[in-house]
């Protein structure tokens, strides 16, 4: 176990170190900078408690984690996809932006939604199947 360990921190390093250079590369690195800054208020600001909170209140304690991860794919997917939606006007070339964001954006957000319902049902299908056999065992060994 510690080996994946080291070895997933090490290219964590290595990734971290890509990135650094590549900024400085950058004629205008604060603007990236800035970028990545706005990308951690908003995740650890906004999504993470706000994900946390809908989690808590809405749905059971086996139920949450599965919501948690959906939410934050979610979240995740329309942070990323924000700029392209927001963006005014056409773009000055006309192959930059050639898909329909919004529509994508919807139908991907669907299939996140389908798949963690679709893993929900399994997992309370499962549930239910284990206390039937438990009560079967428990029953045929009192007589």
């Amino acid at each position: 176990m510690s080996v994946i360990r080291y070895a997933a921190g090490g290219l964590g390093l290595v990734m971290v170190g890509i990135g650094a250079w590549l900024v400085a590369s950058e004629p205008d690195p604060v603007d990236v900078l800035v970028w990545l800054a706005g990308a951690v208020v908003l995740h650890d600001g906004i999504i993470a408690p706000l994900v946390l909170a809908v989690g808590l209140l809405l749905v059971g304690r086996r139920a949450r984690g599965l919501l948690r991860g959906a939410l934050m794919v979610a979240g995740c997917l329309v942070f990323v996809t924000l700029p392209l939606l927001l963006r005014p006007g056409a773009p000055p070339n006309p192959s930059a932006l050639p898909l329909p964001y919004e529509r994508n954006l919807v139908i991907v957000l669907a299939a996140v939604a389908a798949l963690s319902g679709a893993l929900l049902l399994v997992r309370r299908r499962r549930a239910r199947v284990q206390r039937r056999t438990a009560d079967d065992r428990g029953t045929s060994s009192r007589k």
